[in-house]
């Protein structure tokens, strides 16, 4: 299963490229799919790319969804005999 995240676009670089948050770790992408994009912007990540934009809020409602999940699976394994 693959799985694009949203991050946060925290500095535009040259050749296409950019440092995204990705929940307090910086990475640096490819930008060159999304054209126009601006420091702000949060867009959907996938394999070292940025693939599309995304609004704030759904973002935001995305990234609390993945640490729900985190915190159920912690629970879970602590949980496994």
């Amino acid at each position: 299963m693959c799985l694009a995240i949203p991050a946060k676009l925290v500095e535009l670089l040259a050749n296409d490229q950019a440092i995204v948050n990705l929940g307090g770790i910086c990475k640096k992408i490819s930008v060159a799919l999304v054209p126009g994009v601006v420091v702000g912007d949060y867009v959907i990540v996938h394999v070292g790319h940025a693939i599309g934009r995304i609004d704030p809020e759904e973002a935001e409602r995305t990234l609390e969804l993945f640490g729900e999940i985190a915190k159920f699976e912690a629970q879970q394994a602590e949980l496994a005999p």
